[in-house]
């Protein structure tokens, strides 16, 4: 199984040069890991021990970020190291205040694992919820560096329950402690005799509870909306906006504002053609005339959507036409009702408010419609939503009590 593993690993990286000659995010994850170990060793303090933390992406950094800043917050001089799989976490958090150093993590192979742990040596290391890399869990276990996971989330139809999946076993046996986020999630690791688990429940929530006590105005949104009633879909892809299309064009009195999941220019144009009464954030402030005309606000940069979201009587969520949803957390925080798409049973919080009314799953645009004629009739349905968040933190304060004596 290992070789089967080193394989993919090598393939997958073959896929990723091939793709990086048209692609800028496949080139940003080639040109990020050229030289990457020695820049690593010439960067570190060999006289410090830091804590590592590993993240996929953005989302996953987001989701860390409370127990990385709790840590920090106990002890301010804790040296800290983040890496990110994914050009797109690292390009916008590689200058993080928070952390000693910001870098890429070199692919999987075992003598990157074993160059990588040997230059940083921490102190400890924390995954957050999906990423398992086997020759870096092997490198922690070795060296008797503790190792944790949060926010994890298992289900059964995962490769670590697969009678395939030893390889895989192997990587949770490895782990110090795992921090679930529900009983399902312990209940399975404890049917593979993986028994270094706690029900911790899901760091995203306390983010997002932050971030509303901290949510900074945003002037140009505040003239947009205009005291009118506000429609915000975030983490749109085309299959999303094909359908959203139909509700603007149907409600003229309502605005609405779109954040699409990438804001490449060919992304940007096409959200133009389709919403034709349209201005973008970024030409928002030499024309404020026409911001306050205008039907739809197309957020065409990245950073500001989870502070937009305060300005929302419902949102659309993205992505569940695709692989899965996106984030509803960060507009369930605000007391938004949400409406996604049929592809979100993956998500515990969103088959959750399903249940309770305080969010829609729609196939198509009349389902659509459905959804958002319901959320204006039924506005308790915001309050379940901001509730949902409030009775689902703690998750941070859980892991950091466990956590804080390794440091």
């Amino acid at each position: 199984m290992l070789f089967l593993y080193n394989t993919g690993i090598y393939l997958y990286t073959l896929f990723i040069r091939i793709a990086s000659i048209k692609n800028k995010k496949a080139a940003a994850w080639i040109k990020g890991r050229k030289g990457l170990i020695p820049l690593i060793e010439s960067s570190l303090d060999k006289n410090k021990r830091y804590t590592w933390f590993h993240f996929a992406s953005l989302g996953e950094f987001e989701q860390g970020r409370p127990v990385l800043e709790g840590l920090k917050s106990e002890n301010p001089e804790l040296p800290v190291v983040i890496t990110f799989f994914s050009p797109s976490g690292y390009e916008i958090r590689k200058n993080y205040a928070l952390a000693d150093h910001v870098f890429y993590l070199p692919t999987d192979t075992k003598a990157n694992a074993l160059e990588f742990i040997r230059i940083l040596n921490p102190e400890m290391a924390i995954f957050t919820k999906y990423e398992y890399w086997y020759h870096y869990f092997e490198e922690l276990h070795k060296n008797k560096i503790p190792l944790y996971v949060i926010s994890g989330i298992f289900r059964k139809e995962q490769v670590f329950f697969k009678w395939y999946g030893s390889l895989h076993r192997q990587m949770l046996k490895w782990v110090s402690h795992i921090f679930v986020q529900d009983e399902s999630s312990l209940e399975l690791l404890g049917n593979i005799q993986v028994r270094n688990v706690s029900v911790s429940g899901d760091t995203r929530f306390d983010r997002v509870a932050e971030n509303i006590l901290n949510v900074k105005n945003i002037p140009l949104i505040e003239e947009f909306c205009a005291d009118k009633n506000i429609f915000i879909a975030g983490s749109t892809w085309p299959e999303d906006e094909k359908i959203l299309h139909n509700l603007v064009k149907k409600y003229p009195d309502w605005k609405f504002i779109i954040a699409p999941h990438e804001v490449s220019n060919s992304r940007i144009n096409d959200l133009k053609d389709l919403f034709t009464d349209h201005i973008t954030y970024s030409a928002a402030g030499t024309q404020s005339l026409e911001l306050v005309k205008r039907q739809t606000l197309i957020i065409d940069n990245i950073g500001i959507l989870s502070s937009v979201y305060q300005y929302g009587k419902m949102a659309y969520i993205g992505g569940g036409f695709g692989k899965g949803i996106h984030n509803i957390q960060e507009a369930l925080a605000f007391g938004l009702p949400v409406i996604f798409g049929p592809e979100y049973l993956k998500f515990k919080e969103a088959v959750e408010l399903v249940a309770l009314n305080g969010a829609k799953s729609i196939s198509n645009a009349v389902e659509l419609e459905s959804a958002f004629l319901y959320f204006i009739a039924n506005k308790q349905s915001g309050d379940i939503a901001r509730n949902y968040i409030q009775e689902h933190t703690g998750a941070t304060r859980k892991i950091i009590e466990h956590v804080k004596f390794n440091v």
